[in-house]
């Protein structure tokens, strides 16, 4: 029943991600948050969620050194 609430939880935020890339709104936030649900049960989206965090803290960097 988890697996299954997590699943629908993750469908749900890439919907509403995909809503938020056409109309405004933060769709970034709800892919990593449907990402992270995902993550929780299946090995392929911990990948994917690690290359992720590794790819904002390196943009986070190189915007720090920008604004600096």
């Amino acid at each position: 029943m988890k697996k299954l609430f997590l699943n629908v939880l993750a469908a749900v935020c890439a919907l509403l991600a995909l809503l938020f890339i056409v109309v405004p709104g933060p769709s970034i936030v709800f892919l990593l948050a449907g990402l992270v649900c995902l993550s929780l049960n299946y090995p392929w989206a911990r990948d994917y969620l690690k290359k992720t965090q590794v790819g904002f803290k390196a943009i986070c960097v190189q915007l720090d050194k920008r604004l600096r």
